[in-house]
């Protein structure tokens, strides 16, 4: 859905939904020891808006 929004504020609550959704998926990941996100982000296909809101690039 997000990929499909457009723009507007729409997508801008789905994109604060997805980096939600995302942190929160990183902070389980880290505290089981997992600390490299790399492939999970290749696997999901994870936007790059929304890693962008992550702090990552």
């Amino acid at each position: 859905r997000l990929r499909q929004s457009g723009e507007g504020e729409h997508r801008n609550r789905l994109l604060k939904e997805a980096t939600a959704a995302v942190h929160a998926y990183f902070i389980q990941r880290e505290l089981c020891g997992l600390r490299k996100h790399d492939a999970v982000i290749r696997e999901y296909d994870i936007p790059r808006a929304v890693l962008v809101r992550l702090g990552a690039s």
